[in-house]
């Protein structure tokens, strides 16, 4: 087995996570692949639609973007993506993502050295493997991930999750707020009350409603935002239902791309651990995390430590819906969200 700290490549494929918090917190390899490698040619490969965040990215030389197909059609796209794999010529191949099915397209593609964590019966299809860190529940993702090119010779950098928002997008979300008299004269708070993994990471839909209406009662300046994706828009539609005009709904309306440059727009951000928390994190909006059944540590905002949980005993228990009476959730009351989220406000100005 080659050393591969010696490896000089000129093309290199990066697969990218399937999920966007997961993908927030890996963009840091990409610098750290870009630092080691300045001349190579970096190819980032990422399911869509959430390829849109890594848009505009300059250290990116190509993005290789797929679709998750139907069970029907799954043989023919697996044909087309080894196709194109193997016409890239590739030197190396690094998998962010554990699954066998990424890492037997790096095989099928002939792909000479293919770099990824064991598990999931892949490791024969990996000429150079890693088994996971014994406290990767206790040490954040994005270390994982970092200590994954160490057979590389890249020691676990000081690089940050990194989002690009550009200033056409910028000036768009400005005039997209004015249609809703939102202008920056007013103080924005965003609040995500979905998350895509389930219901368990979620806080209590009537409590997103009353603090809402308290925020609006605080302050006239304050307007609200809630987002949401399409699946979780129905939820976020009732909790906003007949709430003041300063409160607007954007969930299930915007593009991904969008969502970016509103969320950058937020004074403030609220939200249960989701993809959006880590998008906030990233571009610097200063923000609330709620946190229930999942590890804060592992999977927390990186940047910002400002995490609200409870301490019990079933937690963190990662699964998609609670089977017992949600205390994780329920404990944590309007009044403290409101006196935390309200630090927060001051922050951005400051930065």
């Amino acid at each position: 087995m080659k050393d591969l700290g010696n490896l000089e490549p000129k093309k290199i494929l990066l697969r990218m996570p399937n999920w966007v918090g997961d993908l927030v917190m890996a963009t840091p390899i990409i610098e750290d692949i870009k630092t080691r490698y300045p001349n190579a040619e970096l190819t980032v490969m990422c399911k869509s639609p959430i390829a849109e965040i890594l848009k505009h990215d300059p250290l990116i030389d190509e993005l290789f973007t797929f679709k998750k197909l139907s069970t029907s059609m799954r043989r023919l796209q697996n044909r087309s993506i080894i196709k194109k794999l193997h016409t890239g010529k590739y030197d190396l191949g690094i998998l962010l993502t554990n699954s066998l099915s990424s890492a037997w397209w790096v095989w099928q593609a002939d792909i000479p050295y293919r770099l990824g964590y064991t598990g999931h019966f892949r490791s024969s299809l990996l000429t150079h493997r890693m088994e996971f860190p014994e406290n990767k529940q206790k040490q954040h993702l994005v270390h994982t991930y970092k200590q994954l090119l160490r057979p590389l010779g890249i020691e676990p950098s000081n690089t940050l999750p990194r989002i690009i928002v550009t200033e056409e997008e910028k000036l768009a979300t400005k005039s997209l707020l004015k249609r809703f008299n939102i202008t920056e004269d007013h103080t924005v708070i965003g609040i995500n009350p979905g998350a895509a993994y389930g219901s368990a990471k979620c806080w209590i839909p009537e409590r997103f409603r009353d603090l809402a209406l308290r925020l609006l009662d605080h302050d006239e300046n304050i307007r609200v935002i809630f987002f949401g994706d399409h699946n979780g828009a129905e939820l976020t539609k009732k909790i906003t239902k007949n709430l003041p005009s300063r409160v607007v709904n954007f969930a299930g309306l915007t593009t991904l791309r969008e969502l970016l440059s509103l969320i950058q727009a937020c004074d403030s951000f609220l939200t249960n651990d989701s993809g959006p928390m880590h998008i906030a994190d990233a571009l610097g909006t200063p923000l609330l995390a709620l946190f229930g059944s999942t590890n804060e540590i592992a999977t927390g905002p990186f940047l910002q430590k400002n995490v609200l949980k409870k301490d019990v005993e079933c937690s963190p228990c990662y699964k998609r819906v609670c089977p017992i009476d949600f205390r994780c959730m329920t404990k944590i009351q309007t009044d403290e969200v409101f006196e935390r989220l309200l630090q927060t406000i001051k922050q951005k100005s400051h930065v």
